[in-house]
């Protein structure tokens, strides 16, 4: 079965035309080519441990859950889709589902996209940096966010780069999903 065809996940197969278009917007806007990079994956944000929890269900039967992980003091879900959701420019099988937070976003449903840049950890904001255009870098309603979350267990630094102009967010990290989730095993 196809992720857009379970019921549980209609508003998010009508929110992929919106999330697709601001990512594009926003890549545009800084300097990225988006079928030039490794897509790792796309996250969502919501507001209710019921909507997760939905979520959460027809993921399930789009594919399966390769890790839950507690980081930064939320549940987080990864799963890996049967068929891949095309997003426009890219296509990807790998979906983030964080449950709430303390914060609030602005919209629930698709928020961002992770984009691996396989350089050494030291070098990633520098790197990403390096790759955005100049008005990304200097137009007010961007901004341009480091941080480091980590799982319990995690043997790999996984510093992340996110941009983003408040209603979608870019992010880049030096490693994929997969390895991260493999260093946590050992």
């Amino acid at each position: 079965m196809t992720w857009f065809d379970i019921e549980l996940l209609q508003d998010l197969h009508s929110d992929m035309l919106r999330f697709s278009r601001q990512v594009k917007f926003l890549a545009d806007r800084c300097g990225i080519k988006l079928n030039e990079y490794g897509i790792d994956h796309i996250a969502l944000r919501c507001h209710q441990v019921s909507t997760a929890n939905r979520w959460y269900q027809g993921f399930e039967k789009a594919g399966h859950c390769f890790n839950e992980k507690e980081i930064n003091g939320r549940p987080i879900a990864l799963f890996t889709l049967d068929q891949r959701i095309d997003c426009g420019e890219f296509s990807v099988d790998c979906v983030e589902l964080p449950w709430p937070g303390k914060r609030l976003y602005p919209h629930e449903g698709w928020e961002h996209i992770e984009i691996v840049l396989p350089v050494e950890p030291l070098q990633l904001h520098h790197r990403a940096i390096a790759l955005l255009s100049d008005e990304a870098l200097r137009a007010p309603d961007i901004k341009i966010k480091q941080s480091a979350p980590k799982a319990m267990g995690e043997t790999l630094s996984n510093p992340t780069l996110a941009v983003t102009d408040g209603q979608v967010t870019i992010k880049f990290h030096p490693y994929p999903l997969t390895l991260i989730v493999a260093s946590e095993k050992g």
